[in-house]
């Protein structure tokens, strides 16, 4: 391990500005010790633009790798250390059906307006620019889905039902407007499953995906510190169930639940629901003015993929390395919905 990062660390000097590390807040401390560049999704989607490095090594998982690739620059190389570093929430909706479930939607006349989180595939993306949507991150959902809302006369929120669900409820959009398609979306074809009848007068549709690790955050979790420890507090991501995030003191992105951590009081208990990296690195950080735990032991197997050992490698070989690529026809679309979150957030 100690040879591989010396291994990184001399190829970082050696490169200069021309390398930049870019590394997600779910990555394990060896590897973000070595990147110049860390956060959550939408601060890392920022950074893309104003690189000047020629390589940009993505530590992360592929979903962001291709954002990356989407808006870099001309010339410029996108790298990721395991191209098998997926997320199973992306994978939870593929292109084609997205687009025929907007068909079906729109069949009574309605504009529906897609927005999809930018944990998705480059070609989701793809269709959502074509549909006149844009990306949203945890951290700008509300942001989003209000534009999205004014958009059209209805909205199509991916891949996460929880992330959609909890920011209409910031947004106090009615349970009876919400709609969270059939599960058999997600693999099965859309036109033998959604009822136009039952969309109709929707205003905001929900894909049925999610994630694992954060599904795994259960409201019996949540009682049982409630009744164990009732002066700790309680954060979580907002990609956890509705019911477990409206029993908790606050959800957010992960950049929210590092401010958290850092303002919460001296010598009190937090518990964050969220990937355990990034808890236990919180408190690592505080360790002796405050205490930070996990809510439950939650690790993304995809993001460990992402080894120093393959770091090293991956930086050995990169005028060789197959760089992560998006086709035109997927990139430019996939570039406008990007931009339309970036120009919305600005």
């Amino acid at each position: 391990m100690e040879n591989a990062k010396e291994t990184i660390f001399q190829i970082k000097d050696a490169l200069g500005d021309s390398l930049a590390i870019l590394g997600h807040h779910y990555q394990s401390d060896d590897v973000i010790d070595c990147t110049d560049i860390r956060g959550d999704s939408l601060e890392l989607a920022r950074k893309i633009h104003g690189l000047k490095a020629e390589h940009v090594v993505f530590c992360g998982v592929f979903f962001m790798a291709e954002s990356a690739a989407i808006l870099s620059r001309p010339g410029q190389k996108i790298h990721i250390p395991d191209v098998t570093a997926s997320c199973p929430m992306a994978d939870m909706a593929e292109a084609g059906r997205v687009r025929k479930t907007l068909d079906i939607l729109e069949e009574n006349g309605r504009r529906v307006v897609p927005l999809t989180y930018v944990n998705s595939s480059a070609a989701v993306k793809g269709v959502v620019g074509e549909r006149g949507g844009s990306v949203c991150t945890s951290a700008n959902a509300r942001i989003m889905l209000e534009w999205a809302m004014s958009q059209g006369d209805a909205v199509l929120f991916l891949p996460d039902q929880h992330l959609g669900n909890n920011t209409a409820d910031v947004l106090g959009i009615p349970q009876g407007q919400r709609l969270i398609l059939p599960a058999d979306v997600i693999h099965g074809d859309p036109g033998l499953f959604i009822d136009p009848e039952t969309a109709d007068g929707k205003k905001l549709f929900l894909w049925p995906g999610y994630c694992p690790i954060h599904e795994a955050f259960t409201l019996n979790a949540v009682r049982a510190i409630r009744e164990n420890e009732p002066e700790a507090k309680i954060v979580v991501h907002p990609e956890c169930s509705p019911a477990v995030v409206r029993e908790t003191d606050g959800n957010g992105s992960t950049t929210f639940l590092i401010k958290y951590a850092e303002e919460a009081p001296a010598g009190s208990t937090v518990y964050i629901g969220t990937e355990e990296n990034l808890v236990k690195r919180l408190a690592a950080r505080h360790a002796g003015r405050k205490t930070i735990k996990p809510l439950l032991s939650a690790l993304c197997e995809d993001m460990g993929k992402i080894t120093i050992k393959k770091l090293a490698h991956t930086l050995q070989t990169l005028d060789t390395a197959t760089p992560v690529t998006v086709s035109n026809a997927i990139r430019e679309p996939a570039k406008l919905a990007l931009e339309r979150m970036l120009a919305v957030c600005s």
